[in-house]
């Protein structure tokens, strides 16, 4: 983390997470918004929709500041290296981009918003199909540790440049994770990608939105950081 000055990583991680929640969000818009041309077009579109927001994200914010883009993979990094002197800044700014993205996708959906009939959350947000928090939340530790395994044991953002492939497979990882363990709650995996759009949800003046949850909204976060700081450890004792 060191390798990167305080403005570039402010810079990348900003510019990084805005434009992931934009590309991540707007596919969640698309594919749910009445009067959309995408609407309905399923888990599929979702998934790949979050996977090609995390290729490029990652290939736009890679060399301001190794693309963490998710305070648990800046958890996990700092846990393995022993270097925590950037993370409040990394996470700092991977929240403010999630909020300026978020914000983004209003403004381009914004007439399928303004004749919204329906909750919005989940454009935004994560939710649980089955509401159990314990559950929920080890879903969501699971999740994170396979993405911040990935992450740490390929080499990415260890100081090390990143190369085209390594972000190709993280975010083909992000692909996997989301088919495979993202049905129980959509699978934040990354507590800046929920917490941001859910702020920014509980402020927008779209009609008929329903509620923001935040009851709820420990878990997504909670989870994630925890994931990452398991992976951590667990790529520290391993290797």
């Amino acid at each position: 983390m060191s390798a990167f000055s305080n403005g570039d990583i402010f810079v990348g991680e900003t510019l990084g997470t805005a434009a992931l929640i934009l590309l991540g969000g707007g596919v969640c818009a698309a594919v749910t918004l009445k009067k959309s041309k995408a609407q309905n077009a399923g888990w599929l579109a979702i998934t790949f929709g979050w996977g090609f927001a995390v290729l490029v994200a990652a290939y736009m914010s890679a060399a301001k500041s190794g693309a963490h883009l998710n305070p648990a993979v800046t958890l996990a990094l700092a846990v393995k290296s022993g270097d925590w002197s950037h993370v409040p800044l990394y996470i700092g700014s991977q929240l403010l981009g999630a909020i300026i993205g978020a914000f983004l996708v209003w403004v381009v959906y914004l007439g399928q918003f303004q004749a919204n009939e329906e909750p919005t959350l989940g454009i935004f947000s994560t939710g649980p199909e089955i509401r159990n928090p314990i559950q929920n939340l080890l879903t969501e530790i699971i999740g994170t540790m396979v993405l911040c395994m990935l992450i740490l044991t390929s080499g990415l953002t260890l100081g090390k440049e990143l190369s085209g492939m390594g972000i190709l497979i993280t975010a083909l990882t992000v692909v996997g994770i989301g088919l495979s363990l993202g049905g129980p709650t959509g699978y934040a995996i990354n507590p800046a990608r929920d917490l941001g759009p859910r702020i920014v949800h509980s402020l927008l003046p779209i009609p008929n939105k329903g509620t923001s949850d935040w009851s709820y909204a420990w878990i997504p976060v909670a989870g994630p950081a925890i994931g990452g700081l398991l992976a951590g450890l667990l790529d520290k004792a391993l290797f």
